[in-house]
């Protein structure tokens, strides 16, 4: 998937080498008076990145 969740106490180091473009840290979410979402979420860029583009290789070969 592109977005994951976790309700795990993470630190970076945690999310190394994980697919997801962004994993969502469910405890440190919050709503603010109802209509404002803080959203905390952990990303690998270069993982994630890569993943994405082999993601997109793969869609673009359906069509060569």
């Amino acid at each position: 998937g592109v977005l994951f969740t976790t309700t795990d106490p993470v630190v970076s180091t945690d999310l190394n080498h994980i697919a997801a473009s962004s994993t969502a840290a469910l405890p440190q979410t919050q709503v603010v008076d109802g209509k404002l979402a803080r959203v905390l979420s952990w990303y690998d860029n270069e993982w994630g990145f890569a993943t994405r583009m082999s993601d997109t290789a793969l869609v673009m070969a359906k069509f060569l």
